[in-house]
């Protein structure tokens, strides 16, 4: 139970981050608030990481592989926050928060093109997200938004990222790794932020509570409960209570943002959750880690 809720909590957080970032839009440029957010996120890793190795708990590893993991891993996290971030300024935090969601169906799909066996719960995921996505973005014209092609690009290089991290995570632990990430994403912001765009330094500061939430507490806090949270839950309520990030990321945008979603939309969403769902979980691991011999 215990675990459950804070995966909750990590999901809650998650959700609200997207809020985070629309707000962060009033004072920063996209690129800039990249860069800050994730180095920010590194800093608060640092103690997680320090108290893992005081501990011994960090297992040995190649310093070579984890240079190596950390620049890819991190090059493509910045792909994959970049489209979210520049998507989110022509979109909304609602819509942000499912279409990313999307990452999770693309993952066992993705899979197929590494030889690895989708099951049919993930195909039928996918044909339902698609479907929501149909009427949560495209327009009577049959046409999509700026902003949310974008955000699709990004749940595109999302899933990348969680097959790329899979494949390192073999090799390095994964606290290094995340790390890692967070530091090339961070300086790679910096870097193309510096060239095309022009927030101040006094911009910067004023966002600094919007920052603290996007980097510290979604990043650090977050990553860390979810490492301690999913040690001892089921992987099957993890997965369902982890989804849940795209409807608290549509209640922030409403709550917070004065975000309403048409009918349309919310039906749109109501689909993609639920294809989610499904692409994660199959029935016959909800009948298993819910039956009384589980309890």
């Amino acid at each position: 139970m215990t675990s459950n809720i804070l995966l909750l909590v990590t999901a809650a957080i998650w959700g609200f981050g997207f809020v985070a970032q629309v707000l962060g839009m009033s004072y920063m440029e996209p690129f800039a608030f990249i860069g800050v957010r994730f180095l920010l996120g590194a800093l608060s890793l640092i103690p997680v990481v320090w108290f893992f190795w005081h501990k011994d708990l960090i297992p040995d590893f190649s310093k070579k592989q984890l240079m190596w993991a950390s620049l890819l891993v991190g090059s493509v996290l910045f792909l994959a926050g970049g489209f979210q971030q520049v998507g989110i300024v022509y979109s909304n935090a609602s819509n942000a928060a499912f279409i990313t969601g999307l990452y999770m169906v693309l993952v066992p799909v993705f899979g197929v093109f590494l030889g690895r066996k989708t099951s049919a719960n993930a195909w039928f995921g996918s044909a339902l997200a698609c479907l929501g996505l149909y009427f949560l973005s495209v327009s009577e014209t049959l046409t999509i938004g700026f902003g949310d092609s974008l955000l699709l690009v990004g749940a595109v290089c999302w899933a990348a990222h969680i097959l790329v991290i899979d494949h390192f995570t073999k090799k390095v632990p994964a606290l290094l790794i995340a790390l890692g990430q967070f530091i090339v994403c961070g300086v790679l912001g910096l870097i193309v932020s510096s060239v095309f765009e022009s927030t101040s330094w006094e911009d910067t500061i004023k966002a600094k509570y919007i920052l603290i939430y996007a980097g510290l507490i979604t990043v650090g806090v977050a990553y860390t409960l979810q490492v301690v949270a999913q040690e001892k839950a089921h992987p099957t309520h993890a997965a369902i209570i982890l989804s849940l990030e795209a409807v608290f990321g549509a209640i922030g945008g409403y709550a917070f943002l004065n975000e309403i979603l048409t009918s349309r939309e919310f039906f749109g969403c109501c689909l993609m959750l639920l294809g989610m769902l499904c692409s994660q979980v199959s029935f016959k691991d909800l009948r298993q880690s819910f039956s009384p011999k589980d309890a």
